[in-house]
């Protein structure tokens, strides 16, 4: 087998082509091959509440689900999605049904008979994870493939005979041990763990399967999905559709970037053929989400224009590797990336205008304070501040004001691609990425000490943006880029998602040394825009700024109020910068999907809860209402405490 990080995963990597799959028949309403991308979601009622799981399914599919997804732990709740089908008939809603099946083989085969569509988690489905590291010799492991055939085969024995779709599901947290053991917490080892099991239902002649490679952590689940492709083609098996999504994504702003950020960059890549959008919500509200980011590729067109193809791209897209920058500045080089406020169309005459982006001024003391999400620098454009500003704050300014400016503080001048030459020292050229062509590249190569400030309107996309990054390589420009791009006219939540794909998707990718976020002038524009800057490099993982919220939707297994406790625990901790907290409603969703989370927050019976460090149990059967305090008893003992307050700039 050649070397993993040199497979094909995409037709092209500059143009929207959305993948070719075969279709799968779920009910009513097929997947893949020329049908829509499809939107689902899975319900929070106890699956035995039959009223209140058709009732719920209903509100679902009344938001725009084309599937739902009902847990089923045993074989009692497998029985009784027949009566939730059954219900829903009686309504006169077809939609098609999916069992959600965790550790039981059982309930999988009831199910597979009675609804259109059973999930199975290959990292639970045959294997009990313990958390062992066991060292496997190629007899025994084959050995382990064949209980597994075993334990699997009925049930596509059934799903074949009944005309049932199966998913195989894998997620990042729960690979068994035997995987991790061979393979590694590693995308590699995520899709070795579907393979096996789609190899059994290949020699079985079944091929009504979608796969899945879901992880909270958007970064993980994007190589692994382009991973996943690029090994089915390479054993010649079908292209199968993908199903999308970003396991544990959280609430409100972090669960929408991490969503868009994930789900939209593989779309992007023209991979994925349905999507879930996981948010501590109510599930009526992820179908809506989804839909918007969904939207972005109906009836696609590029906007950009290819003059020729690129032969060679430096780009490893199942491992994240920095592109290669000079430092220039605070930028470049294996500096974190910063983030940038846009002042240029809002001239500064007052320090309230900076709390928007955490900046305050204390006049009693004549001080300025800063928290880790303050931006690290503002762009003025050409109009001259009326107050002065603090030095933690770096200063961009046009070059007409440059001469003005520089005599009271130290600042950069933007300068535009035709002025290039009428300053000598260190500049930031401000340029158009639709103006980025070869005369470009040209002028730019012959200078040194330049940031690049790419602006961008939002008639382009992640993948323009790539395309630009991969033409600086092929001219060997190694300037910082500083990524600026405004969104005008759209609503808050399309903002986050747009935002969230164009530039994560290229973080995520290795690109970029900042960003430039506007979503108007207003100050609570301003303020959206910093705050989601910050989310954004965070989902991405390549800049952490805040506490991290691996916290599962709502499903029929948990054991408690995720809104609830999730809100609260946020109230307590949001100020742990870095500090990565999972709140799981079961056993199911606990140390597994959890895996990246330093403490861990996981129901295990009615009004009680496990509490981890890591994936270590440290104290069981912690009454609820005494559970937060004990977290943070731990979190403390851990060493990543600190007193709530605001750092002094």
């Amino acid at each position: 087998m050649k070397p993993f990080i040199e497979l094909p995963y995409c037709s092209d990597l500059v143009q929207y082509n959305r993948r070719k799959t075969i279709e799968v028949k779920i009910g009513d309403t097929p997947l893949g091959a020329s049908n829509p991308i499809r939107i689902q979601s899975m319900t929070t009622v106890d699956t035995m509440d039959t009223l209140g799981s058709i009732e719920e399914s209903i509100r679902m599919i009344d938001a725009g689900c084309e599937y739902i997804r009902i847990t089923a732990p045993s074989i009692k709740e497998a029985e009784n999605l027949g009566l939730i089908k059954k219900g829903l008939l009686e309504r006169g809603y077809t939609t098609p049904l999916v069992a959600d099946i965790h550790f039981t083989p059982n309930a999988a085969e009831v199910a597979a008979r009675l609804i259109e569509k059973v999930r199975v988690n290959p990292g639970n489905y045959a294997d009990k994870k313990k958390f062992d590291i066991i060292e496997y010799n190629d007899f025994q492991y084959q050995d382990e493939i064949e209980r597994i055939r075993k334990k699997f085969t009925p049930l596509v024995k059934i799903c074949k005979e009944y005309g049932t779709a199966m998913r195989i599901g894998t997620n990042h947290g729960s690979l068994s041990d035997r995987i991790l053991s061979r393979y590694g917490d590693t995308p590699f080892g995520m899709v070795e763990s579907a393979l096996e099991f789609l190899r059994i239902c290949e020699d079985l002649n079944y091929y009504n399967v979608v796969l899945s490679m879901k992880s909270s952590n958007p970064k993980v689940m994007v190589q692994a999905y382009r991973l996943l492709v690029a090994r089915l083609d390479e054993e010649k098996m079908k292209p199968y559709p993908l199903h999308l999504g970003v396991t544990e994504a959280g609430e409100g702003e972090d669960g929408r970037v991490k969503s868009a950020m994930g789900i939209g960059t593989l779309l992007e890549d023209g991979l994925g053929d349905t999507v879930r959008v996981s948010l501590t919500e109510n599930p009526e509200f992820e179908a809506p989400v989804a839909r918007k980011i969904i939207d972005r590729y109906v009836n696609y067109q590029s906007k950009f224009d290819i003059e020729k193809p690129i032969s060679t791209y430096h780009f490893l897209p199942y491992e994240y590797k920095k592109r290669i920058s000079v430092e220039t500045n605070v930028f470049g080089g294996d500096q974190l990336p910063k983030v940038i406020a846009d002042f240029s169309k809002n001239p500064l005459h007052s320090t309230s205008q900076l709390k928007s982006i955490g900046h305050h001024y204390l006049s009693a003391t004549d001080k300025w304070t800063t928290t880790d999400t303050s931006a690290d620098l503002i762009y003025i454009g050409s109009h001259l501040p009326e107050i002065e500003l603090h030095s933690n704050i770096g200063v961009w300014c046009d070059f007409y004001i440059f001469d003005t400016l520089s005599q009271q503080r130290p600042c950069l001048p933007v300068l535009t691609l035709e002025d290039i030459d009428k300053y000598e020292n260190q500049k930031v050229i401000k340029i158009s990425a639709k103006e980025i062509d070869a005369n470009a590249l040209q002028k730019l190569s012959q200078h040194k000490n330049l940031l690049l400030f790419v602006t961008v309107d939002q008639s382009l996309n992640y993948k323009n943006l790539r395309h630009i990054c991969f033409l600086l390589q092929q001219k060997n420009i190694r300037f910082p880029i500083v990524f600026g791009l405004e969104y005008e006219g759209v609503d808050m939540e399309q903002f986050q998602i747009n935002a969230s794909t164009d530039i994560g998707g290229l973080f995520i990718d290795g690109f970029g040394d900042g960003i430039c976020l506007s979503a108007g002038i207003t100050e609570e524009a301003i303020k959206t825009s910093n705050s989601l800057a910050f989310t954004v490099l965070q989902a991405a993982r390549v800049r952490m700024s805040k506490t991290e919220y691996i916290s599962c939707p709502s499903c029929g297994r948990t054991l408690f109020d995720l809104q609830e406790t999730t809100a609260m625990i946020r109230k307590r901790t949001d100020h742990l910068k870095g500090v990565k907290i999972g709140i799981m409603g079961c056993i199911v969703n606990g140390p597994g999907e959890m895996a990246d989370a330093d403490y861990g927050y996981v129901g295990s019976g009615v009004g009680k809860i496990t509490l981890y460090k890591g994936q270590e149990v440290v104290k069981r059967s912690v009454p609820s209402e005494k559970a937060v305090d004990e977290l943070i008893g731990i979190i403390k003992l851990g060493g990543d405490w600190i007193e709530p307050g605001i750092a002094l700039g």
